[in-house]
């Protein structure tokens, strides 16, 4: 479902000093701008923000990074951020295709996928952030050995990402057809089909 335009999304976010926009002059940077050197884990695609929110107040000693190109939505998740009072997140609206210009290499511990657009039509298969092009991107900025987990409510697109991490050369360290809610940080866009029985597809894989 499209959500509503929101005419002050951008200026309230503007006023947030959580959020970023288009922070290219911040690459190699981003543990001066947390203060510490704490481990960064990102995730793409971040949306109303309710995984980042909730995994950066289970780990403090942790810094996050929510990336997410749609304004209209992530403007929630700055609130939250905002409300909460969280020292350990930052927001940045940006592109994933641009993400060696935000981030230096060696920059990123840990990246999370969570309900990415899935793309069905073949022709469209390189926009999915699970593909082969985007899990290259990812190696230029990350460390060695770090973590990628993926959370999908759709069994192709999960069927898929489990073939490209096998073809770049990672190491599956779990999968999972049905993951328990137990096991799971819940966000509204789970939670819909949580409650019609619907399996959530999870992966866990280590870069080489």
């Amino acid at each position: 479902m499209r959500l509503r335009h929101k005419p002050n999304a951008i200026p309230e976010m503007e006023a947030n000093d959580k959020i970023y926009f288009y922070p290219r002059d911040l690459k190699g940077k981003w543990a001066e701008v947390f203060g510490n050197d704490h481990p960064i884990h990102l995730e793409i695609g971040a949306g109303k923000g309710d995984f980042i929110v909730e995994i950066a107040k289970r780990h403090p000693e942790i810094n996050f990074i929510a990336l997410e190109m749609n304004t209209n939505a992530f403007v929630v998740a700055s609130r939250k951020i905002e409300e909460e009072g969280l020292i350990n997140v930052i927001g940045l609206i940006d592109h994933a295709e641009d993400l060696a210009d935000i981030f230096a290499e060696n920059e990123i511990d840990q990246i999370y996928i969570n309900f990415s657009t899935p793309w069905p039509k073949t022709k469209h298969h390189k926009r999915r952030l699970s593909h082969k092009n985007f899990l290259e991107l990812y190696e230029k900025i990350i460390k060695p050995g770090a973590i990628i987990e993926q959370k999908t409510d759709d069994r192709p697109f999960f069927d898929d990402s489990l073939i490209y991490f096998e073809e770049s050369g990672l190491e599956l360290l779990e999968s999972d057809y049905n993951l328990a809610e137990e096991d799971s940080i819940v966000t509204e866009y789970e939670r819909k089909w949580r409650d019609r029985d619907m399996p959530i597809h999870y992966a866990k894989a280590k870069f080489k």
